[in-house]
């Protein structure tokens, strides 16, 4: 059975990218543009793996994580980030300590970002 995965980040061409990427390695991919929408699509489909950036508009990365953790304890989650207003490095330290399974900073390599995939997911 096919895993499904959402991405959630508002920089269109890098949710595209990865989208792509990730559909060409045989995944069912759904993508949002901030971490309201990502929640709504989450409850409608409970994707398998949740992919959110952190810094977003209408709701960052840090409340969305948060959020799934409160509706699911066992959600898997990869945070990502290229810093904003502090750098990604703090970003994502707090969204490990808050439940994001794996972070990872941006840029990343393509095989980075498949390699925490296949982690969580076992495949």
């Amino acid at each position: 059975m096919q895993k499904k995965i959402l991405v959630i980040d508002d920089d269109v061409q890098f949710r595209t990218m990865i989208v792509e990427m990730l559909e060409r390695k045989d995944y069912e991919v759904f993508a949002a543009g901030d971490g309201e929408e990502g929640i709504k699509i989450w409850h409608d489909l409970t994707p398998d793996l949740v992919i959110t950036d952190i810094i977003m508009p209408n709701k960052e990365g840090i409340g969305t994580i948060l959020e799934l953790k409160r509706k699911n304890k066992e959600v898997k989650i990869i945070a990502i980030s290229g810093g904003g207003r502090i750098n990604a490095k703090d970003n994502l330290q707090s969204a490990k300590l808050l439940g994001a399974s794996l972070t990872l900073a941006k840029p990343f390599e393509n095989s980075e970002l498949l390699n925490a995939v296949k982690e969580l997911l076992g495949n």
